[in-house]
């Protein structure tokens, strides 16, 4: 096993400084270091264990996907929700009937095609991510909305992996159990999501004192493996899990913390998982399918370019920020591999598509940052081919989609808040229920206290779960209820007050049977009296102040959470989240950046830097510590650890990173020596001038920008001396400053 990870590390490290000097993404020289120690293209393999290699490499898998979480979470994922959906769904039903028309015009069986169809309308999260961060894209105004897509596409790909199990096992579309399988999604996202948010960022805010970098570090991975172990047992992917515990991490104070601690964890797996990817690379099976192969590359890099554009512009998309997204998603990822295997297993699927996808995934994870790179050329070309007709109706369909003027009626906001209000609390009150049921009510009615008295004992359990629930039950039935007077739709019209009359029996009605469900499994009673005895519990709930109190501060706590690390930003940040949601109209955002203790813009004004003339970038402010110096003058200087916030277009914005990057000294040279501090010693002779003086009026600080370190007097050294210390003939002074000035100093207090 050591001999492998060195082989593998080695061989990546040695590709990946190739790659960089010749300025490519190190993800590609990870795929040419599998080929290189994968059994084909040498003839033989330097790795003797494949099998741990595929273990390292899903671990690989969940860091990448763990770290995607903590970039963009489902906050993130909400608020470009309907792009990403529009937009995912077009590539989704896009591709999956390209794939299944050129697999019947390649003569492949109706099975394999539709496997093919599947496998085509998923892009590769982690070699998108890997491609952006190697690329320096992470800045720019499409890479949220890729994000977005790449998070539906993985989740969808959870359905669709049990569709494609029902249609090749029983020859049939079960339209039933994929419907069930989507609602199983759901309750484990917003359960895992809710409770996650309740818990975590409360725990680590407590215990925030204790966490240092290795505690955090340990506890982050934990929670992350924790979080892919529920996953893996309630039927998802690993990689799924991994990115939920990632979302949750993100919405506290701690995720840039953690993100910085799980970084070099994430590149070391990472950098595996794409060495065994390219050890799958078969040369002589690119040539024995090399036009199944060749067909494929061409369908999805068309493919995806065409629809990922399409459907971003559809969803209100500018046209550049469509076409960066399309461009990007020119790959096939880890679930095509995943569904080829399901294929193989079942039997359903010829044999040749498994290496042949393969293959087709290694050509476009190649193809995909030079891809990525013609999006900006593709959008001037059409720019300056389109009629001027054809690119205002496209700027003003942008706008009109994303304006914040919202149009939806008082009425809908309603029900639509009820709705999802019903849904959460829902799921929170039926987990309370099979958690307790599941685990806990044999251990209390079969308790040796209540042998004697089972009534005691059944009362005892209904007093636990209704308690435990009750503060989900006055939500289901309560929540949203009191805005009716904000509102002002219940006396707006009669068909309104029908409505939310509706909207507030159904709620009570939910509440009943989740009341009369719990007394039912516990107690044997007729209907009749089950319903009276229900309706008085709900009563008794609604109008209790305990279970209200203890609602809210469940309520206050999730809000709390969910919006701590986004106010602590707000707070800190001089540009206000409505300012940068007005520019998303426009091709110009916010950016900030940091300027190094290494940088040679350190101490230097703006105005001879010729920051906005080179870079075409505004700078908007400069954040020092705690203060902000807003819209500064070209008199204006930077120091070591200012904070830029600066405004412009990616191009702009680019071109400053590059400035920063260029600006940043060489420390192996001249000045590195140049700058460091030494100590030198310097006799007092009876000729100085600084004898009969204290260690504060001698001037010496003052004279070689220097210390006293400690004063050697016949033998004996006073270290750090007192300030009014006098200084005597035969003291040895111990001095400490910059090498070179110091040096000076003595050299001419010597010779003088």
């Amino acid at each position: 096993m050591i001999h492998d990870l060195c082989i593998i590390m080695l061989t990546a490290g040695i590709t990946s400084l190739l790659f960089k000097l010749f300025k490519q993404p190190v993800v590609l020289g990870y795929i040419v270091a599998g080929m290189m120690a994968g059994p084909y293209l040498l003839g033989k393999s330097w790795i003797s264990d494949t099998e741990s290699v595929d273990t390292w490499g899903e671990i690989g898998v969940l860091f990448l996907l763990f770290a995607m979480g903590l970039e963009f979470s489902f906050k993130k994922l909400l608020r470009n929700g309907s792009s990403a959906v529009i937009a995912a769904m077009v590539i989704v039903v896009g591709m999956m009937s390209v794939g299944y028309l050129v697999g019947q015009l390649l003569g492949w069986s109706n099975m394999t095609s539709l496997f093919l169809g599947g496998m085509l309308c998923m892009s590769s999260t982690t070699i998108v991510f890997k491609a952006i961060e190697d690329m320096g894209l992470s800045k720019h105004h499409f890479v949220d909305v890729v994000f977005g897509i790449l998070v539906i596409e993985d989740l969808f790909a959870v359905v669709l992996m049990v569709l494609l199990t029902s249609i090749a096992v029983k020859r049939s579309f079960e339209g039933t159990e994929m419907l069930m399988q989507i609602g199983k999604l759901l309750v484990y996202l917003i359960l895992c999501f809710v409770l996650g948010i309740m818990i975590i960022p409360t725990f680590l805010k407590k215990f925030r004192k204790y966490l240092n970098d290795e505690t955090l570090t340990i506890l982050s991975i934990g929670l992350c493996l924790g979080m892919v172990m529920l996953a893996t047992g309630a039927g998802f992917s690993a990689a799924l899990g991994s990115f939920v515990m990632g979302s949750i991490l993100a919405e506290t104070l701690e995720a840039e913390r953690i993100e910085h601690l799980v970084k070099p964890i994430k590149d070391v797996f990472g950098a595996i998982f794409f060495v065994s990817v390219g050890m799958m690379i078969d040369p002589s099976m690119l040539l024995k399918y090399w036009l199944p192969i060749l067909i494929l590359t061409l369908v999805i890099i068309v493919g995806q370019i065409t629809f990922g554009t399409v459907g971003t512009l559809v969803s209100g998309r500018s046209l550049r920020v469509s076409l960066q997204t399309g461009f990007s998603l020119v790959q096939i990822g880890e679930f095509a591999f995943i569904i080829a295997n399901l294929g193989q297993q079942l039997n359903v699927t010829q044999d040749f598509l498994y290496p042949i996808i393969v293959a087709v995934s290694v050509i476009t994870t190649f193809l995909t940052p030079y891809i990525m790179k013609l999006a900006i050329p593709t959008l001037h070309f059409i720019e300056n081919h389109s009629s001027d007709g054809m690119k205002m109706w496209l700027e003003n369909y942008s706008k009109n989609r994303n304006t914040t003027v919202q149009t939806t009626s008082n009425i809908r906001a309603f029900f639509k808040d009820s709705i999802v209000s019903i849904l959460i609390y829902s799921i929170l009150t039926a987990f309370v229920y099979f958690v307790y049921f599941t685990y806990i009510h044999e251990h209390v009615v079969g308790a040796p206290l209540f042998t004697n008295y089972p009534v005691v004992g059944q009362v005892v359990a209904a007093a636990i779960v209704l308690g435990c629930s009750s503060p989900f039950i006055l939500n289901i039935g309560t929540r949203h209820n009191s805005k009716l007077k904000g509102l002002r739709i219940w006396e707006s019209s009669a068909t309104n007050k029908a409505g939310i009359a509706a909207m507030m029996l159904l709620r009570l009605l939910i509440c009943i049977a989740f009341i009369s469900y719990a007394i039912a499994s516990i107690f044997t009673f007729k209907t009749g009296a089950l319903i009276g005895i229900s309706v008085i519990v709900l009563f008794s709930i609604l109008v209790s102040r305990n279970v209200k109190r203890r609602s809210s501060i469940l309520e206050r706590t999730f809000k709390d959470n969910l919006s701590a690390r986004e106010t602590s930003a707000e707070q800190k940040s001089v540009i206000k989240k409505k300012t940068v949601n007005s520019l998303l109209n426009y091709d110009i955002h916010i950016s900030e950046f940091v300027v190094s203790a290494d940088s040679s813009f350190c101490g230097k004004k703006l105005k001879s830097l010729h920051i906005r003339n080179v870079s075409g970038a505004s700078i908007v402010s400069i954040q020092r510590g705690g203060v902000h110096i807003f819209i500064p003058g070209g008199d204006e200087s930077l120091y070591p650890g200012d904070k830029i916030i600066a405004a412009g277009s990616d191009e702009q914005i680019d071109r400053l990173q590059k400035m920063l990057d260029k600006s940043l000294v060489d420390k192996d040279g001249d000045i590195a020596h140049q700058s460091s501090v030494s100590l030198e010693n310097l006799l007092v002779t009876s000729a100085d001038d600084i004898h009969g003086k204290t260690v504060s009026t001698c001037k010496i600080r003052e004279k070689a920008q220097c210390i006293i370190m400690g004063i050697d007097r016949e033998g004996k050294y006073f270290m750090n001396p007192d300030a009014q210390m006098e200084i005597k003939v035969g003291d040895t002074l111990i001095l400490a400053g910059e090498t070179a000035r110091l040096k000076s100093f003595v050299d001419s207090y010597n010779n003088g």
